[in-house]
């Protein structure tokens, strides 16, 4: 239990993850196994190279010692790296192998290695540099049916007695620059939500073209796993600007880092079940800073308050185009006309005789809807029926059936007085006048 807490602290504390492949070992069927095995890589807002760390400590068997497995392990990783200059020079054997298989070295170098204790963690006692470090080759193959292949890098990890002591962790270390890639998406998504990214991290992933024949001919030296538990892992830093969009898969567990400061872990176990399958872990994000970390909260503002500005003026706009179109088109029979109160037409004029229709006539043909002025004292018995309406008439009409354009409209104020004497009509009093209105009156 406590070895494990302890292996779970230096996991926490130490730099994020990111890929790690298959390791071999110099002789066949290696009795040895890897146990804990940890690939982590850490993720800034930077976005810049990530520090990948390989972390691994071997599982010996009780009946063999150390000495007895004694040899150097290998390491196939799916890209190109950047190894320290101040490390020492290159291996040139791992570029003459590589150049006898037909590939082409591109890039020699060494990368860190390191051995941390997992009993003395911290600044008591840092960890430990191997010196000479480990020495790779990256190459391509430049021939071939499918024509120039991604860059693949060779690492050998020399023999050192702290590999067999299982109180420290083996820890190599790279930069890759090629880990995290920009997500396509829309301008709209960039400018209210930034830019999204990927990253991703696999074990056991040994399908590049220029990887697998490596892989293929030393497939008897693979080192498995062991029952420990072992993880991919990314770190992201600066939690408070980070947005995680999707992690696949779905099994894999998210949580705030205990030990590191606004930092997010997402890790997926090993399954060690797996054989050579490749395991992977992924996920979408992306930083936001500035305006950008209000969008959540702003956008459905800015949409609220542009909503109600915007429903007046487009209902005022509306409803002007509207009253223009109707001012120009009109649907209906030639000549309608838009009327309001109570017109009366020649002929209901004519059907009203003084001295002989009544007043019970007047109302049957003019109707109820009109102003009636009695004169109780002046002249009893007398009483005046008004009928007024008005009358909107196109003028220029032009068209084919029930559609047609009009140029221009006119109204017409119509106003009747019948004067009636004992119920009986005895005079009829027409006027109209006529005057032109703009088109948008008109509708």
């Amino acid at each position: 239990m406590i070895r494990a807490w302890l292996i779970a602290l230096l996991l926490a504390a130490a730099p994020g993850i990111a890929d790690g492949q298959v390791f071999l070992a110099s002789r066949s069927n290696p009795e040895f196994t890897l146990g804990p095995l940890f690939v982590r890589a850490t993720v800034t807002p930077e976005l810049g190279a990530v520090t990948l760390d390989v972390l691994w400590s071997l599982v010996i068997p009780p009946t063999t010692s150390g000495g007895a497995i004694a040899q150097d392990l290998f390491l196939l990783w799916p890209n190109s790296v950047d190894g320290d200059s101040t490390a020492g020079p290159p291996d040139p054997a791992l570029a003459a192998y590589v150049k006898t298989r037909g590939f082409t070295p591109i890039m020699e170098g060494r990368l860190p290695l390191f051995a941390q204790s997992l009993y003395r963690i911290g600044e008591e006692l840092p960890p430990e540099p191997i010196r000479g470090g480990a020495p790779f080759v990256t190459f391509v193959r430049q021939s071939g049916p499918l024509g120039l292949t991604a860059p693949v890098t060779y690492v050998r990890i020399p023999w050192t007695p702290l590999l067999a002591n299982r109180t420290f962790l083996m820890n190599l270390r790279m930069e890759l620059t090629d880990l995290v890639k920009q997500r396509k998406a829309t301008w709209i998504e960039d400018a209210f939500w930034g830019p999204q990214h990927s990253i991703s991290v696999t074990f056991n992933d040994v399908r590049p073209r220029a990887l697998f024949p490596v892989y293929f001919e030393h497939r008897d030296r693979v080192v498995r796993l062991a029952d420990d538990p072992s993880q991919l892992i990314v770190n992201f830093r600066d939690a408070e600007h980070l947005k995680i969009y999707e992690i696949f898969p779905r099994t894999a567990g998210r949580r705030r880092s205990e030990t590191l400061e606004s930092t997010e872990e997402i890790s997926l176990f090993l399954d060690s079940s797996e054989g050579i399958s490749p395991q992977v872990l992924t996920a979408q994000f992306g930083y936001f800073r500035g305006m950008r970390s209000w969008a959540p909260v702003l956008i459905p503002i800015v949409f609220f308050m542009l909503g109600n500005l915007a429903m007046p003026l487009f209902m005022m706009i509306a409803r002007r185009a509207g009253a223009m179109l109707a001012s120009r088109f009109q649907v209906g029979p030639g000549g309608a006309t838009r009327q309001t109160g109570v017109v009366l037409a020649r002929d209901t004029l004519a059907r009203i005789v003084p001295g002989s229709t009544t007043y019970q006539e007047v109302l049957r043909l003019g109707g109820p809807d009109a102003e009636e002025h009695e004169q109780l004292t002046a002249a009893p018995g007398r009483r005046t029926l008004v009928y007024r309406g008005r009358r909107v008439v196109p003028q220029g009409r032009r068209g084919l059936g029930w559609l047609a354009t009009v140029s221009s409209w006119s109204v017409e104020h119509h106003e009747v007085e019948i004067t009636l004497e004992r119920d009986v009509v005895t005079d009829v009093q027409a006027r109209v006048r006529r005057s032109p209105i703009a088109p948008a009156e008109a509708g």
